[in-house]
C-alpha cells in the first residue's frame, strides 16, 4: 500500500510543504548562479530514464560556466567551476531543483538514482528493475558507501531498495543522507552527467 499509494502522497506533500518554505532561497541562488556562471544560465537539464526507464528532463543548478579554449573545445571541468558553482555544490544545493521533478512525478524523494539514458543497453534484466519504481534524489546505494563500492553492488542495492520499498526504509535513508551532506561523505567521482566534477553527493553532475 505504501509503495503504491501513500509513498507518492507522501513526496507530494513534503516536497509541495518545503518548497514552499524555500523558494525565496531558491529564487537567491538562481540569481546569483545567473549572473555567476557568466551566460552560461543557472538551469542544468539533462534526459534520464525514469519509471519503467521512460525519458524526462532532470533539473539541477547549474554550476559551471561554458567558456572554451582556442580549439573551440569547453575548457577542463576545472576550470569552468564558478565560484557560486563551487559553493552551490559542495552544499549539494545543486540538487535542490530536483524537488520539482518530485512534485511533476518524474522521481520520488528516495528511489535509485536515475543515470544515463545511453547506459539502458548495458543493464540486464534484473538491473532494469531499479527502474520499477521512481528514481529518487537519493537512494538506499548513496547510504551504503556509494563511492567505495562497484557498479554491481551499487545496482544491487538499487534492486534490493525496489523489493523492500517501505515508510521505514525511507525514513532510514533520508536521515541517513542528512547526515552525510552534513559530513561531506562519500564524495562522488562518476561521470554520469555533463561534468565530472566532484560533488558531496548523488551523481556529481552539472
Amino acid at each position: 500500500m505504501y509503495k503504491h499509494f501513500f509513498k507518492r502522497a507522501f513526496d507530494f506533500i513534503i516536497v509541495l510543504c518545503v518548497l514552499l518554505l524555500i523558494w525565496p532561497f531558491l529564487l537567491i541562488v538562481t540569481i546569483l548562479l545567473w549572473f555567476g556562471n557568466e551566460g552560461a544560465g543557472a538551469f542544468f537539464l539533462q534526459e534520464r530514464p525514469g519509471y519503467k526507464g521512460r525519458p524526462f528532463k532532470i533539473i539541477k543548478f547549474k554550476t559551471m560556466n561554458e567558456k572554451k579554449g582556442a580549439d573551440g573545445n569547453l575548457l577542463p571541468d576545472i576550470q569552468r567551476i564558478t565560484k557560486v558553482g563551487s559553493f552551490v555544490r559542495k552544499t549539494s544545493i545543486d540538487e535542490l531543483p530536483q524537488l520539482i521533478n518530485v512534485l511533476k512525478g518524474d522521481m520520488a524523494l528516495i528511489g535509485p538514482r536515475p543515470l544515463l539514458m545511453q547506459y539502458i543497453p548495458l543493464y540486464s534484466k534484473e538491473q532494469m528493475r531499479r527502474h520499477d519504481v521512481r528514481p529518487g534524489i537519493t537512494g538506499w546505494a548513496q547510504c551504503h558507501g556509494r563511492n567505495n563500492l562497484t557498479w554491481t553492488k551499487k545496482f544491487e542495492l538499487d534492486v534490493w531498495y525496489v523489493d523492500h520499498v517501505s515508510l521505514k526504509t525511507d525514513l532510514e535513508v533520508i536521515f541517513t543522507t542528512i547526515k552525510k551532506v552534513v559530513k561531506r561523505a562519500d564524495i562522488d567521482n562518476e561521470n554520469t552527467g555533463e561534468k565530472k566534477y566532484t560533488t558531496p553527493l548523488f551523481d556529481g553532475t552539472n
